[in-house]
């Protein structure tokens, strides 16, 4: 491959709810990801974006972040469910970018207090993020009763996620370098 740098692969934590207890999952997530050779990540936090909410699109979207997902050879969503949906704010602060994700692969970790760890998010999120340009992995994590996986400090507490997650990022950075190499290499229509 001619780009060797490594694949940026950013954590978006969806949520600004105080007491998130996804935020446990992200961070878990960023460590679990920055463990991987050639791999470097950063946590996005949805709560301290400078993304104005009385605009919309391309109009309300911040430099940083835009950047961020312009250089991004995938992402990792990380959203709780509510009420069956998304957060609001994560489907706002999506919205401010387009062309920045054609192409670029995208996992799910749903999180959720019930038996369901977070379905109907990833669910609902699935036509979302399809629409924009991304290509969803067919892993997810699901963090059912998130409330009993990790201590007060955030620390997993059910080591059987690890499997999990590891075998969500092996379909995630696989993913993220074949398309990374499509964009490159490939044009629609399939000549070079």
């Amino acid at each position: 491959m001619a780009d060797d740098r490594p694949l940026f692969i950013p954590v978006i934590l969806g949520t600004p709810r105080k007491g998130r207890m996804s935020e446990h999952a992200a961070e878990l997530m960023c460590r679990e990801i920055a463990k991987r050779p050639g791999v470097v990540t950063e946590l996005i936090d949805v709560a301290t974006l400078p993304i104005p909410v009385d605009d919309a699109g391309e109009a309300a979207k911040d430099a940083v972040f835009s950047e961020n997902m312009n250089r991004a050879d995938a992402l990792v969503i990380v959203a709780p469910e509510y009420n069956h949906g998304y957060p609001g704010l994560l489907k706002h602060v999506l919205d401010t970018n387009l062309k920045e994700y054609i192409h670029k692969a995208v996992g799910i970790v749903g999180v959720s207090a019930g038996a369901f760890g977070g379905a109907r998010v990833i669910q609902n999120l699935i036509p979302v993020l399809r629409e924009l340009g991304l290509v969803t992995i067919f892993w997810d994590v699901n963090f059912t009763t998130v409330q009993s996986r990790f201590d007060e400090s955030g620390e997993l507490l059910d080591e059987s996620f690890l499997l999990r997650i590891e075998k969500f990022l092996d379909e995630l950075c696989w993913m993220a370098e074949t398309l990374r190499h499509g964009r490159a290499h490939v044009t629609i229509g399939g000549s070079e």
